[in-house]
């Protein structure tokens, strides 16, 4: 794996079994490019396109805050639920009593827990032509939210809910934590207001089972600098077949943005796998934006 800057961040020998998308970004630099090596602090086949999951829903949270921003939608709106739209599985409100939330909260449940239900109110509510139009105009090829939420994809449904690269997806993540100067395309999508709505529903995100684990935050309660300092905001993705982990981790000694997708073949099961690289991973970074390495005894 190359490496921009030998020594900062050294991710592990990858499981060959697993089809790789990974781009880690020094968040400091300042000038994002998904095309541009400036700020690199290492990549595996970042270009490699991968079924994402649920991290798509980036896009969707970035036209909802824009909207509020602009006065296009009421904050305080109620969501409709079609109910060919209805699904289960990841999120709370479809165990909801009352499912009609307000739209902000809506984009909380999205953020914090990945809700299904509450995604594909929202993706019907702007259309999805609106958000894959964010992913246009940001200038990316390769990553989009393409489709809501299905209970089961047939041969007459698009064939995922997202994919991308992490080359794409690292620069989304760090103009979310950083902004995007005024060059880069669709800048104006990242004003601060909006950038400061998606990261406080992100602030809340509950899953560090993946490379978040190794930052050791409280998985409930991590909105300000918690262990070692460290702020994170992330978006992760799962199906049977994938794990997926962006996020922008600030610390002491640095900012770092991340992406990293793992995909395996249907009938394998290499979560374990997956997950255990990812892990490591996530500990090179920590130890990047804190300056605290591992030793063999643990945590110093």
């Amino acid at each position: 794996m190359p490496l921009a800057h030998p020594g900062l961040v050294i991710p592990p020998a990858l499981d060959p079994r697993i089809t790789w998308s990974i781009r880690i970004l020094d968040a400091t630099i300042g000038d994002f490019s998904p095309t541009s090596s400036a700020g690199v602090l290492a990549e595996h086949t970042p270009e490699v396109v991968c079924k994402t999951a649920s991290v798509g829903k980036l896009f969707l949270l970035v036209e909802v805050a824009n909207r509020l921003e602009d006065g296009r939608l009421d904050p305080g709106r109620r969501i409709e639920i079609p109910d060919e739209l209805r699904v289960e599985d990841s999120g709370l409100l479809y165990r909801m009593a009352d499912q009609r939330l307000t739209v902000t909260d809506a984009a909380l449940l999205v953020g914090a827990v990945s809700d299904n239900l509450a995604t594909n109110a929202l993706a019907h509510l702007v259309g999805l032509d609106a958000v894959h139009d964010i992913s246009r105009r940001l200038g990316y090829r390769h990553t989009l939210m393409l489709d809501y939420i299905r209970n089961e994809r047939t041969p007459d449904v698009p064939w995922t809910t997202s994919y991308g690269c992490a080359a794409e997806l690292a620069d989304l993540i760090a103009g979310l934590g950083e902004g995007f100067g005024p060059a880069h395309p669709g800048a104006e999508l990242l004003s601060d207001p909006v950038r400061h709505r998606v990261l406080t529903w992100l602030a809340a995100d509950t899953d560090t089972s993946m490379l978040a684990d190794a930052f050791l935050l409280d998985p409930l309660a991590h909105v300000g600098p918690e262990y070692q300092q460290m702020v994170l905001r992330h978006k992760t993705g799962s199906i049977e077949t994938a794990r997926i982990e962006v996020g922008h981790l600030s610390g002491p000694q640095g900012r770092v943005a991340y992406a990293v997708a793992a995909n395996w073949p249907d009938g394998l099961d290499l979560r374990a796998a997956a997950i255990d690289d990812m892990r490591a991973i996530g500990e090179q970074i920590r130890a990047h934006v804190t300056g605290r390495a591992r030793d063999d005894g643990g945590v110093l």
